[in-house]
């Protein structure tokens, strides 16, 4: 494909050492059936978890190390999260943190910034949650009209910004404890957007978590009546905020969490069936392995371009319009092979966490950029 980046690669030796002690790690740590499964980066809150994985060293991998981080690179990281995910891990509390908002304050955030948050991202102290979508600007971003004024000193209060508005589908915001929001700032479309760092609870910030149709109350409504944020807490120049959030679209669009989401439900599945003598059982498993094999070599390529200092947003689109696809087509096929629609009250695990699966899918391909913008941004790229 003209335009695009992506290369085959393989994980080093010491790569695949690291991932060997995850695995043992994670053997002790999550025993099967002590604790809660998750489906992807929607995984349970567990404070104490993503504190033990910064006692490991296994948040802010890649963040500098005068800042806490580990100094390590985007494939190491990935080698960690894929492990996580494969095993339907805790992640959400610091899952945010660690895959963007932690690296984009590391590269936009001032020096005061850089010291308040990334030590505390890195030990898995603080989370966060990203403020993007608008209830009235559909799938177009850069159309969003919350907005943020410029006050200035008064008092006790030093200057900073009032702002305005809303923000719709902000996952976890209730139960974060900041939001990094893009508000309009100036009148052009993409160069009036400044991010700022939004902390939780503050005085005008009202958060309604919106049910999913499986009771969860993932997804949130933010509503911001002059809520005051400090000109210290602005992430990057004014009017930048465009340009930053996209390449944090990079990093949500890329990683192995845009195939993952329904690999616990797998997992059970091959365990439940792998004596069968079903031709097609056999052939749809074959499709199933093979295409994870292909993500993952997408995935990973994406992060050897990220440590090589490039930004792959055509390339994450790619990975991120096909894998959340493929996410919902092995839920699909799996379920045909139950023979019916699973029972969310099963007591059979595998059964009602399936029936999770097939309530939650639809949000997949939604999350993070829709099909049809995707499409956008790489025939974009395929046409230069």
């Amino acid at each position: 494909m003209s335009g695009l980046g992506l290369v085959a690669t393989e994980l080093t030796e010491e790569e695949r050492a690291l991932q060997q002690e995850v695995r043992a790690w994670l053997d002790e740590r999550l025993p099967e059936g002590g604790y809660p499964l998750g489906l992807g980066m929607v995984g349970a809150y567990d404070p104490q978890f993503s504190r033990d994985l910064g006692a490991k060293g296994w948040l802010g991998m890649a963040l500098p190390e005068e800042y806490g981080g580990g100094g390590r690179t985007a494939v190491e990281r990935l080698v960690v999260v894929e492990e996580l995910l494969a095993r339907g891990a805790p992640v959400g509390f610091h899952w945010i943190a660690d895959r963007q908002s932690g690296p984009s304050i590391a590269m936009h955030g001032t020096e005061e910034q850089k010291r308040e948050f990334l030590p505390r991202i890195a030990r898995g102290e603080i989370s966060f949650a990203i403020g993007m979508s608008e209830p009235d600007s559909g799938s177009d971003l850069a159309s969003i009209r919350s907005h943020a004024e410029p006050v200035e000193a008064t008092g006790d209060r030093p200057a900073g910004w009032i702002i305005n508005g809303s923000k719709i589908w902000t996952s976890g915001a209730h139960l974060a404890d900041f939001v990094l929001g893009l508000f309009r700032t100036g009148d052009d479309k993409h160069a009036g957007l400044t991010q700022f760092i939004v902390e939780r609870p503050t005085e005008g910030l009202r958060i309604d978590p919106i049910p999913f149709i499986d009771g969860e109350e993932n997804f949130c409504l933010l509503t911001f009546e002059d809520v005051f944020v400090p000109d210290a807490r602005r992430l990057g120049e004014v009017g930048w905020g465009w340009a930053q959030n996209q390449g944090e679209l990079v990093l949500e669009r890329g990683g192995v969490d845009r195939w993952m989401s329904a690999m616990p439900v797998l997992e059970r599945w091959v365990q439940r069936e792998l004596t069968a003598s079903s031709t097609q059982l056999r052939a749809d498993l074959a499709g199933i392995v093979t295409r994870c094999w292909a993500f993952h070599g997408m995935s990973l390529s994406v992060a050897r371009m990220v440590d090589a200092g490039e930004l792959p947003k055509t390339e994450a689109a790619l990975v991120k319009d096909m894998a959340t696809r493929f996410e919902q087509e092995c839920v699909e096929i799996v379920c045909r092979h139950l023979g019916r629609m699973p029972d969310p009250t099963s007591e059979d695990p595998f059964e009602a966490l399936l029936a999770t699966a097939v309530l939650d899918n639809p949000s997949w391909t939604l999350r993070g950029g829709t099909t049809e913008i995707l499409h956008n941004l790489i025939a974009k790229e395929l046409k230069r």
